[in-house]
């Protein structure tokens, strides 16, 4: 069984025999760099378990503007709420890079939901980090100033992304600046001014869609 497909809340739990079963039963997607795979207000019945590559999950405003809610990653599941709450897609979801994704459908997991109480656990936990998650960037919003989000935006990619090496942490994010703005929750110009200032402490350093952290401790500090 793929390591990958292990760290996905609904294979946790299970063990080889019914973990296999469940992969059996999933369909392979492909997505190409900025494809999408489904648009808020879309109908939905499918849970998605990320095996390779990078979706971002957005929301449109009336007025054109753009919010960036997640950027997902091996291993990491989305669009679980349409499996018991069958209505329209809250987000739209986009490859950033070459993806791809396995899936389940609502049909195929209920057998699971019912003869396996370690699955419905295992989305019971994916629904409990969801609200967390929903509840913390709340609070960052309410409580932290920009540059303490962006800081701790960049320390949570890289728990993701992030491959040490010698000098740091290089975070691959494959974001555009406007996208990683979205992600913070803030403009453009206002995260690319924290970013500036971090690098001119030293602390990290600016690449193409990719990000060196060398100063972690620093980082956390200011992203409390």
């Amino acid at each position: 069984m793929d390591d990958v497909l292990r760290r996905a809340p609904l294979f946790r739990e299970l063990d080889d025999e019914a973990a296999a079963a469940l992969r059996a039963s999933m369909t392979e997607v492909h997505l190409a760099r900025g494809e999408v795979l489904f648009r808020e207000g879309d109908p939905g019945d499918r849970v998605y378990v990320v095996m390779s590559g990078k979706v971002k999950l957005g929301r449109s405003a009336p007025d054109g503007r753009e919010n960036l809610l997640a950027l997902l990653g091996p291993g990491q599941m989305f669009g679980e709420l349409s499996l018991f709450d069958p209505g329209p897609r809250a987000a739209t979801a986009t490859a950033v890079i070459e993806t791809t994704l396995l899936c389940l459908g609502h049909d195929d997991l209920l057998p699971w939901l019912t003869g396996r109480p370690e699955v419905a656990r295992g989305l019971l936990l994916q629904f409990a980090q969801r609200l967390r998650r929903s509840n913390d960037t709340v609070a960052d919003l309410v409580f932290s100033d920009v540059p303490g989000r962006v800081a701790k935006q960049l320390l949570d990619l890289s728990t993701r992304f992030g491959v040490a090496s010698a000098e740091g942490v290089r975070v691959v994010h494959d974001l555009t600046q406007e996208e990683l703005a979205q992600l913070v929750g803030a403009s453009r110009e206002t995260v690319n001014k924290a970013l500036a200032d971090f690098a001119g402490r030293g602390w990290l350093r600016l690449e193409p869609r990719s990000v060196v952290l060398l100063d972690l401790d620093r980082l956390r500090r200011r992203a409390r």
